[in-house]
């Protein structure tokens, strides 16, 4: 491989803020494994936003990739899977295994699909110094002919309709919006674009606390919801605190600690079983494939109010905010009933756009 940009490239990131700024180029913000595609001729390579390959998990987007985009060309942009309309960001973790078989498999039961949304080389040019209106043109032109699973991603400059796509497109499961300074050079791995995320509240059960890697003192908090049976189930972590907050928090949780999980709704993660499915804390990473089973359970009677951005399935889809405690709630009005659920929106509607 011989390009004018090589791997590893680390993206260009986005700090977050409360509303969407004027004056930008404006994308949804998507809910995938933000990805780096080199290709030269036949030789594609997929690079993860930390540079770890992904190219052997997504065997038939390289296949795709192959016939739908220019031969020598970088592109940034998302993996994503889509499922009844919506992503799925679900299917997208089980795409990361060890087994080629399994891979293999999954390829064909739930193929992924790439959303472009930035141009950094073509033929024997960089076009990371350019403008980013300007790679945007030159993206627009290089996948004019571009036929799924490939896409270019919707752009706009227009603030009412970058509005309009914050509130509807979070029905197809994105994330929200991404603002472009559209003067601005590509920057790799540093934060100069703005993200715009849905954010809900939510009260939520403490059931058990897992220490920070420095020591014994609060690293996350384990959240629980009710649900229609009456069982406390596990919907993700509260896990960013400055550290005096996290010795404070082990302070004030310590007279909740039981000596051990019998007893408690969650006992059963102790189990074999339970560790396989990967969906609760201390399973196998997808990435990694170790395992950390260390959490701390507590008497589920402390109510937490927290911010999330939106659901997966019946989890938060990233780690919650801590916002304030709760003692006016009772564990058992912390449901799922609380929360909301967006419109639903036809992904195809988005990348048709």
């Amino acid at each position: 491989m011989d390009l004018p940009v090589m791997p590893p490239v680390h993206p260009m990131l986005a700090k977050t803020a409360a509303a969407i700024p004027p004056g930008m180029q404006y994308e949804a913000k998507w809910d995938g494994f933000r990805a780096i595609v080199f290709r030269d001729g036949d030789e594609i390579e997929l690079g993860s936003r930390s540079a770890k390959p992904l190219t052997r998990y997504f065997p038939e987007l390289v296949a795709a990739l192959r016939e739908r985009i220019p031969p020598r060309c970088v592109l940034d942009g998302e993996i994503v899977i889509a499922r009844a309309g919506r992503l799925d960001f679900d299917a997208l973790l089980e795409r990361i295994h060890p087994a080629d078989s399994r891979v293999r498999h999954l390829a064909e039961v739930t193929p992924a699909s790439f959303v472009a949304f930035d141009l950094l080389a073509l033929g024997d040019a960089s076009l990371m110094p350019q403008p980013q209106q300007a790679r945007r043109r030159e993206l627009t032109a290089a996948l004019r002919d571009a036929t799924a699973p490939v896409f270019p991603a919707p752009a706009t400059d227009d603030l009412d309709l970058a509005r309009s796509w914050f509130d509807r497109f979070e029905g197809a499961g994105l994330d929200g919006v991404v603002a472009k300074p559209p003067g601005m050079a590509y920057r790799p791995g540093e934060r100069v674009m703005t993200k715009v995320k849905h954010e809900r509240t939510a009260d939520c059960v403490v059931a058990g606390i897992r220490h920070h890697k420095s020591g014994p003192v609060v690293g996350s908090l384990l959240l629980g919801l009710y649900d229609d049976t009456g069982r406390l189930q596990h919907v993700g972590v509260c896990a960013s605190f400055p550290m005096r907050r996290r010795q404070e928090l082990m302070t004030e949780l310590e007279p909740l600690l039981m000596a051990s999980v019998e007893g408690h709704p969650w006992e059963r993660w102790t189990s074999e079983e339970a560790q396989a499915t990967g969906r609760l804390p201390g399973g196998p990473s997808r990435w990694t494939g170790k395992k950390d089973l260390s959490w701390l359970p507590l008497r589920p009677e402390r109510v937490v109010e927290v911010a999330y951005d939106h659901m997966q399935g019946d989890r938060f889809r990233h780690t919650a905010q801590f916002r304030r405690w709760r003692p006016d709630r009772e564990p058992a009005q912390c449901t799922y009933a609380q929360l909301t659920e967006p419109v639903r929106y036809d992904l195809t509607e988005v990348l048709g756009g």
